[in-house]
């Protein structure tokens, strides 16, 4: 994690010396806010990862002599079989047609999207799947 650190720290230096040079070039306001948004985010991913490499041990990414077999492994725990994804896009995607079609729909949307986060989050606390 820490080589990716670094280099969302160096993107987050090359956008930051790019919006200024935009700025200053273009005088549009548009472009150099989202230079200096893109700035703000990979500053963010990289102040993360280069804290949490810290606190975890040292993977094999880190490592200049490891082979790619040493990465192997479990990555993480995945739900095979969630049906709340599918609501939540569904939700969202009523959310966004609200704003074509009318801000009506988008009493229909938030419902929706709040219980599929709701259903989501406290999926593995209850029911069938508890003990996972």
């Amino acid at each position: 994690m820490k080589i990716q650190g670094k280099m969302f720290m160096w993107l987050s230096v090359f956008l930051l010396i790019m919006a200024v040079v935009y700025g200053v070039w273009s005088k549009e306001p548009a472009g150099t806010t989202a230079l200096f948004l893109a700035f703000g985010l990979a500053i963010m991913i990289g102040f993360y990862l280069g804290f949490t490499a810290r606190r975890v041990d040292v993977g094999a990414q880190d490592n200049k002599e490891a082979d790619v077999a040493d990465d192997a492994g479990e990555l993480g725990f995945f739900s095979p079989h969630s049906w709340q994804p599918l609501f939540l896009g569904l939700g969202g995607s009523f959310a966004f047609l609200s704003v074509a079609i009318g801000w009506w729909l988008m009493y229909f949307a938030a419902p929706l999207i709040l219980a599929s986060i709701w259903g989501w989050v406290f999926e593995y606390y209850r029911g069938e799947n508890r003990t996972q």
